[in-house]
């Protein structure tokens, strides 16, 4: 008899969960997973960032203009005016079209001041930058990639949104923290670091050529944030011209959406701001900006200050 009971009750409690999970969709759909997608639904991102805003700027602008390209210029602007650097007067028109960063005022290690003089070094050159391009200056990259804990607390009330190391990952991920973003890879990697080094020359250049090869036939969504500096190109052996290769293959690439840092920083909070219902089957978006997401395996555009209804 007990055992006639057991299974009567485990029939019960089979039936009762199977009516559960027919009637109640809505819990399930509670854990589906939402991806984020780039603007018109892509699924790749590209980021093209550069140091210090020395001459070379000239020439490495006039290119990616010529190539359609964007990117994010991070300065010092204490030593603009001075030698090999660029002139205050022609950074407004120079960057129109890019974004203009902070770099600091004079490119100390951050982690060796004390806390009052990184506040100094990236305030006051935030607001000599935003004096120079009547734009608001909303991010940054630390003077030799060198941050810590110390200097992360001390620019977080600055109006600094994110901040940019050197530590390459050699992936396609998305940033963690906004204020320790990691790029992806030094444009042509670590050429030219060891000097009359060729061999150690081809093996970086073979690498980072690779993993733009990768970052184009990835079928996930990727991030490729490559960072360098405009004067690496100048002087002995034709750089100007592995620049341009480079451009070539990266260049108008419906899969690609090209974007400065702040771009996508904007671009990603406002993916972080969506206010899904419970069940996912309704989603507003609070943001001036379309978001894109895949929820089981379809796109949805998620129109700037509109509720949608999603038919899942």
């Amino acid at each position: 008899m007990k055992r006639i009971i057991s299974i009567v009750v485990i029939v019960l409690m089979i039936t009762i969960n199977s009516a559960n999970a027919q009637t109640n969709s809505g819990l399930l759909n509670s854990s589906i997973p939402i991806e984020m997608l780039f603007p018109q639904g892509k699924s790749k991102a590209l980021i093209l960032s550069f140091d210090d805003g020395m001459v070379a700027d000239r020439k490495l602008v006039k290119l990616m203009n010529d190539y359609g390209l964007v990117g994010t210029f991070h300065l010092n602007s204490n030593k603009l005016g001075t030698k090999d650097y660029l002139t205050k007067e022609e950074i407004k028109n120079l960057y129109k079209g890019h974004e203009v960063s902070g770099h600091t005022l004079n490119h100390p290690n951050l982690t060796s001041l004390s806390k009052i003089d990184v506040i100094y070094e990236v305030l006051e050159d935030r607001k000599e930058l935003e004096r120079l391009t009547a734009f608001p200056v909303r991010g940054m990259s630390y003077p030799f990639g060198n941050t810590n804990d110390f200097v992360v607390e001390a620019i977080s009330g600055l109006g600094i949104e994110y901040a940019r190391t050197v530590g390459d990952t050699y992936n396609f991920s998305m940033p963690v923290d906004f204020l320790i973003w990691q790029p992806t890879i030094h444009l042509f990697g670590k050429t030219n670091y060891i000097p009359n080094d060729t061999a150690n020359d081809s093996r970086e250049l073979a690498q980072f050529y690779q993993l733009t090869t990768d970052f184009l036939k990835a079928n996930s969504v990727a991030l490729f944030y490559v960072w360098g500096h405009s004067w690496e190109y100048e002087g002995p052996g034709n750089k100007w011209a592995e620049v341009e290769t480079f451009f070539e293959i990266i260049l108008k690439n419906p899969d690609i959406y090209y974007t400065t840092q702040i771009g996508l920083v904007d671009y990603i909070n406002a993916f972080k701001n969506l206010k899904f219902s419970t069940d996912k089957t309704m989603v507003t978006n609070l943001s001036s900006m379309d978001v894109f997401v895949k929820i089981n395996g379809k796109v949805h555009a998620i129109e700037a200050g509109r509720t949608k209804i999603l038919n899942q």
